[in-house]
């Protein structure tokens, strides 16, 4: 009888020890989430949007790759509105205006003559200059 119950065991010990090596029947190959995940909206976040997320927690907080998701659309999703209020409040070109570009830019009326006539030149001064004359400093 204690043959049999030690047979019994060796036996049940290895279909254990096959059903924890998957030799009776295949794990999936896919990874299991097994933490919450609330599905981002379709439509451009709103406040309330934002208001109402909520992440999966983990060992150590939220799951880091939910929060990168959420914060890689908010990126992109605020740096397409800057560039639409950039692209709003630019001024606006001016119309085309249409004839040659001659008449476009007037051109300045040439002057005649010599350089030297166009800027007058001082008077030269006459003689040496004379230093001012130095008056004896009294001390009190």
């Amino acid at each position: 009888m204690e043959w049999f119950i030690a047979v019994l065991a060796v036996a049940a010990l290895g279909v254990a020890a096959m059903a924890a090596a998957g030799g009776m029947g295949q794990m999936s190959r896919d990874p299991v989430h097994d933490t919450f995940r609330a599905a981002l909206p379709d439509h451009p976040l709103t406040s309330g949007d934002l208001h109402s997320m909520r992440f999966g927690l983990a060992l150590r907080g939220y799951v880091m790759a939910q929060v990168d998701d959420l914060l890689d659309r908010l990126g992109r999703e605020i740096e397409a509105r800057d560039v639409r209020i950039a692209q709003l409040s630019a001024p606006p070109l001016p119309e085309p205006v249409e004839g040659p570009a001659e008449a476009l830019v007037p051109l300045p009326e040439p002057v005649e003559g010599p350089a030297e006539a166009l800027v007058p030149l001082p008077e030269p001064v006459e003689g040496p200059a004379e230093p001012p004359s130095a008056s004896p400093v009294t001390q009190r």
